[in-house]
């Protein structure tokens, strides 16, 4: 059945039924749960009932799966104690599922601004519990993550999206390590205005990651285009190589670059120009 809705206007819980089968969605520890970050009602933050998480399984194309999915609405989608347990406690369900010989499949939904400032030292903590999760569930099966719009994925969490088997994104993308705002409070607005949107795109935007080779594909926005995406990417099965393992090379790319130079969208091309697509 055909669904032409907007994926970027789709909420986390909302993105994760669409790309399950139709009625095989389960919710893990759902808002009903009351599961709450204790850290934001002492600095007037009003906590979400699932802390920003969903984590739903179910089937794709009758295989089971594990969608994850964050909720960009939510402070931004930070990452905090509660809901990087969340998602990390999911992908080591899955890794033991496959050791135990079920095969699941695992998406992730990435819309992230990083850690979360309030809870910093335990958010790392769980950003790099996610990371090593990652790491140990792609040698059973591709972890596939979806980077749509418009909160983007940068941060900590910037580095789980490359360590994903394979990197689904939409021209409204962004991924980056550190987000615009931030660059540009260390850095001043002469290196890097966050105001200026088509400067931001043409450096983090999904279209130049793509083509940079960074990306494994770069979809419309449709529902539809991206559930064909993740297909295609879970049909490949675990690549023989991941893009982390040819770190030596993007290190010695990294190391030739001027960075007297502001960079641009056509030093990005010659930088990664072995990997356009």
């Amino acid at each position: 059945m055909r669904d032409d809705r907007s994926f970027i206007e789709l909420k986390a819980r909302q993105r994760a039924h669409a790309l399950l089968d139709d009625g095989s969605y389960r919710e893990l520890l759902d808002p009903f749960e009351g599961i709450t970050s204790p850290w934001l009602g002492a600095q007037g933050i009003v906590p979400q009932a699932d802390d920003g998480m969903v984590v739903a399984k179910g089937t794709i194309n009758g295989q089971p799966a594990v969608v994850v999915a964050i909720e960009g609405a939510f402070q931004g989608g930070s990452m905090g104690e509660v809901s990087g347990a969340k998602m990390a406690a999911a992908l080591e369900l899955a890794a033991e599922d496959n050791r135990n010989g079920i095969p699941t499949q695992a998406v992730l939904c990435l819309e992230t601004g990083g850690v979360r400032l309030q809870e910093a030292n335990l958010g790392l903590a769980a950003i790099a519990d996610i990371h090593a999760a990652i790491v140990d569930l792609r040698r059973y099966t591709p972890v596939v993550g979806i980077v749509a719009g418009t909160v983007g994925c940068f941060g900590g969490m910037s580095i789980a999206a490359a360590l994903c088997s394979y990197l689904i994104v939409t021209r409204e993308a962004r991924l980056g390590l550190n987000g615009p705002q931030v660059i540009e409070q260390e850095a001043g607005i002469d290196e890097y205005d966050s105001r200026d949107r088509p400067f931001i795109w043409s450096m983090t935007g999904g279209e130049i990651r793509y083509e940079s080779g960074l990306v494994d594909a770069l979809v419309g926005d449709g529902v539809n285009a991206v559930k064909k995406a993740m297909n295609d990417a879970l049909a490949k099965g675990v690549p023989a190589k991941h893009r982390t393992d040819n770190y030596d090379d993007y290190l010695t790319r990294l190391s030739h670059f001027d960075t007297r130079k502001q960079a641009d969208t056509e030093q990005i091309h010659a930088l990664f120009a072995r990997e356009v697509k």
